[in-house]
């Protein structure tokens, strides 16, 4: 009897094992040998315009323990942090983090140094191995980083292109399973995906990135001569929009001038000072209110509200009495009253209209992270002064990527065409998708913008941006030196002191452009006769038009030899 006592026991326990526990205990002798990785997808590639490498997704191996096959957890952090070099609290936390039973797969370190990797990987700690996994490499030693942005140490974008297209870049993670042994190594032949992982779009830039190079490296050397804060730098193809390259510098604690992370040419803003002149004499032009040889006679200084409170004097450029100036002149010598009398013929409300065609007050429609839209108020909301210092740039803000587009509306035959920055896209099966021109409309007539391109051609050749010349061939553009805003809301420190932004902005060839280019210095030596837009700017907008020349292969068109000999 006791006997079959006990064996009928044992057929008890066999059916139970075998018919009602047999789903459960094989599930839990699985989970205990087989661990579930996730397979990260391959981050699509970031190519310059020409197919060259930007942002890569190369491979890496990451460490990982499976928490239930590690007996001795202290030991086994001890060893691996005097492997990985981390200090006592991340021996600690790593203690914590793989004595956690309940787990089977926690990282210790992600993307470690291959030596590192292999070295811990030999040692055959229990619980311990590693998993190859994709890393994002910026190449060429961060090239163009304002703009590319970075990932996070999880292969997120966290900034720049890398975050703006993050749903398009980042593809399809797969799975894989792995088969381990009672120490936690995997068994041989022991791993299989068991869905497959479908990498992410390659994007295709409009950037050049021999001409990035140069831009940034002219910048820097340019930020450093001045003892300047920093500076912004842009070339534009003119009739498409496409940005050849897009440039910010600034000089760090430690005093070294180096390529920002962030883009600041599109997220900071300022006033853009003399520049803004462009805007207000194409409008007078557009609207039919004067010609170039509309004559005015200007005063060296205008008082506003005099008497009262508000009492506001401006000047120009250099002192005067009442003087006869062509709007030709006013703005080939950057007259800041001439330039105010002339736009009163259409008003604020009329200048509003055409600062806000140009661009001002609106995103440029990249959709870039961070990217500002400037500020430009109603007209109605214009006081005293303000109605008059519009017309020359203060009153309005603009980053330097607006105020370039704007400008290259001029250079387009009066059409605004939005920059962009995504030339085509790769899918994961190769196949090209080219992305559409930005928005275009009509700001100015053609017939204005040609008018406009001679008097900013005189501008360069006998004007305030003659160092903005290039032999050889013609260049429009014009000058801008704007006051900064200090901490006491005024143009003027504590102790009588301004702080410059000079700008240079232009396009070649003048009468058939094919480049517009910006240059911003943030801040040059206030002392320094080099603080103007003429002066701090225009020599770097020569320099990197002869680079526009070079990479782009520009031509003059027949009989454009360039300014005049006893212009130069």
């Amino acid at each position: 009897m006791i006997v079959m006592a006990v064996f009928i026991a044992f057929v008890a326990q066999l059916v139970n094992l075998q018919f009602f526990s047999g789903t459960r205990l094989r599930a839990e002798g699985t989970a205990q040998r087989e661990i579930y990785l996730t397979v990260a997808a391959d981050r699509g590639t970031i190519f310059d315009r020409d197919g060259n490498e930007m942002a890569i997704t190369v491979p890496s191996t990451s460490i990982y323990a499976n928490p239930q096959a590690i007996a001795d957890p202290v030991a086994t952090a001890h060893v691996l942090a005097q492997m990985l070099g981390i200090d006592a609290v991340a021996e600690a936390e790593l203690v914590d983090s793989i004595s956690d039973r309940s787990k089977t797969f926690v990282y210790v370190q992600r993307f470690v140094d291959d030596g590192v990797a292999q070295a811990i990987l030999s040692l055959n700690l229990a619980g311990i191995d590693g998993v190859t996994e994709p890393k994002r490499e910026q190449v060429a030693g961060g090239l163009a980083r304002n703009v590319v942005g970075r990932t996070d140490p999880f292969g997120v974008g966290a900034a720049g292109l890398e975050l703006q297209y993050e749903k398009v870049l980042r593809g399809l993670d797969g799975t894989m399973v792995r088969e381990t042994n009672h120490s936690g190594r995997t068994m041989p032949g022991g791993t299989k995906v068991v869905e497959a992982a479908r990498p992410g779009t390659d994007l295709v830039l409009t950037i050049d990135r021999s001409m990035q190079f140069q831009v940034e490296q002219a910048l820097i050397q340019r930020v450093e001569e001045l003892v300047a804060k920093g500076g912004n730098a842009i070339v534009l193809d003119t009739v498409s929009g496409e940005v050849l390259a897009i440039s910010s510098v600034r000089r760090n604690d430690q005093g070294v001038v180096e390529v920002t992370s962030g883009n600041l040419a599109a997220v900071e803003a300022h006033e853009p000072g003399s520049v803004a002149k462009i805007f207000s004499v194409a409008a007078t032009i557009d609207s039919g209110a004067a010609t170039p040889s509309t004559t005015y006679q200007v005063p060296g200084f205008f008082v506003f509200d005099e008497g009262t409170d508000y009492e506001y004097t401006i000047k120009d450029a250099y002192p005067h009495d009442v003087e006869p100036m062509t709007l030709h002149d006013i703005l080939v010598h950057s007259s800041n009253i001439g330039t105010m009398m002339a736009a009163e013929s259409i008003g604020v409300d009329g200048l509003h209209d055409y600062l806000d065609e140009f661009g001002f007050g609106h995103m440029t429609g990249l959709e870039y992270p961070g990217e500002s839209a400037g500020s430009l108020r109603d007209a109605d909301q214009f006081r005293g002064s303000e109605k008059a210092t519009i017309t020359y740039g203060y009153g309005f803000s603009t980053t330097s990527l607006q105020l370039v587009s704007a400008v290259n509306a001029v250079a387009n035959g009066g059409v605004y065409v939005a920059p962009r920055l995504i030339r085509s896209t790769i899918d994961d099966k190769g196949v090209i998708w080219g992305t559409p021109i930005g928005d275009t409309h009509r700001v100015i007539s053609e017939s204005t913008a040609d008018t406009m391109a001679k008097i900013l051609t005189d501008v360069v050749c006998a004007g305030t941006g003659t160092r903005a010349q290039v032999k050889g061939i013609s260049v429009a553009g014009k000058t801008g030196t704007g006051y900064k805003v200090q901490d006491n809301g005024t143009y003027v420190t504590e102790d009588g002191t301004r702080a410059y932004f000079a700008t240079f902005v232009g396009f070649l060839p003048a009468a058939d452009p094919k480049v517009t280019i910006l240059v911003s210095i943030d801040e040059p030596n206030p002392s320094s006769r080099d603080r103007f837009g003429g002066t701090a700017a225009a020599p770097v907008f020569a320099k990197l038009a002869q680079v526009a020349i070079q990479e782009r292969g520009i031509v003059p068109p027949p009989g454009d030899n360039g300014c005049p000999p006893a212009a130069s």
